[in-house]
């Protein structure tokens, strides 16, 4: 697929969700960027802003398997991935697959599982496959986890750990609507159910020939040493404990190769960075000490953005 036939099958995704959630198209873009990416994506806002609706509504675009799970504290790690039953017929154990062999899993609320059962996801997510019993199982193409959190409410919920935070590629937020998008939201919702009347928009094989186009799309050798130098900056401000590690240096790659192409471009530049920094780079970035740990991470990240020059164009 070239660049154009990638921002055209964007277009057309973002527009059969902007029928259901109004007002979203930015993050609805680096969502997609994040599919074509072969990303995860962490959803996490104040209830009631539109998570889990956006997250069905992306799923709903694409045609393919849909799973979701509501992570609750007494959820296992079979109950995600599946676990071996006997069959007295057959005189054998037999592995039963979980919800998580599906094109796209919907984790809500997985900050209120045990860390026990949130690793569960690590392999799937990291490596597409489930090990049960020394056998590994590979898990569908393409495969995409969606997992939601509120990051106001604590009681009872377990917060994830840096490593499975590095997991996902973006965080995004979906953030409160203007006065205008609240009118449209009323009224769309006033008498009608849109999510349940949306219908897919492509297939998971346009899904797998996007994903493997996003990987040929050039980034400069400038580029590749701004990322780096931004990467650094992160990791040698006072602020942090801990900066952006190689893998979020790869997954910045990744995204700004995903976001060029869905913008009809062949080549990443040096604003596809700069947009993506705090989506792909905050949740990855440790600060010291208290307080707003989040606010705090994301100023690391704009700072680094602000006081590291920037390649140009040279003639």
């Amino acid at each position: 697929m070239q660049a154009m036939e990638i921002a055209a099958l964007a277009a057309k995704i973002r527009q059969n969700i902007a029928r259901v959630v109004v007002g979203k198209d930015d993050m609805a873009q680096l969502l997609l960027a994040a599919i074509f990416a072969r990303g995860h994506v962490l959803l996490e806002d104040v209830p009631g802003t539109g998570k889990t609706v956006t997250a069905r509504s992306l799923a709903k675009s694409v045609s393919g398997s849909f799973s979701r799970i509501q992570f609750t504290p007494d959820l296992l790690p079979s109950d995600i991935t599946g676990t071996r039953v006997y069959r007295p017929e057959e005189g054998q154990f037999v592995f039963h697959r979980g919800p998580v062999f599906a094109n796209i899993l919907l984790a809500d609320e997985i900050n209120r599982a045990t860390p026990r059962t949130q690793s569960a996801l690590l392999e799937c997510m990291e490596e597409s496959q489930v090990t049960e019993g020394g056998v590994s199982y590979p898990l569908p193409q393409p495969f995409l986890v969606l997992a939601t959190q509120n990051p106001i409410e604590i009681q009872g919920t377990f917060p994830l750990p840096e490593a499975q935070l590095d997991r996902f590629l973006m965080r995004l937020t979906p953030g409160y609507p203007e006065d205008g998008e609240a009118v449209e939201i009323l009224k769309r919702f006033q008498s009608d159910e849109p999510l349940a009347e949306l219908e897919s928009v492509c297939g998971c094989e346009e899904l797998l020939q996007a994903q493997e186009a996003v990987r040929h799309c050039a980034a400069a050798d400038c580029v590749m040493e701004y990322v780096a130098a931004l990467c650094r900056a992160t990791r040698e401000d006072e602020r942090a404990l801990l900066g952006v590690s190689p893998r979020g240096m790869l997954a910045m790659l990744r995204a700004a190769q995903a976001l060029a192409m869905t913008e009809g471009r062949e080549h990443v530049i040096p604003d596809d960075i700069q947009r993506l920094a705090v989506p792909v780079w905050a949740h990855r970035v440790i600060p010291r000490g208290f307080g707003n740990a989040a606010e705090l991470s994301r100023q690391i990240v704009l700072d680094a953005v602000q006081n590291t020059p920037a390649p140009t164009e040279t003639r």
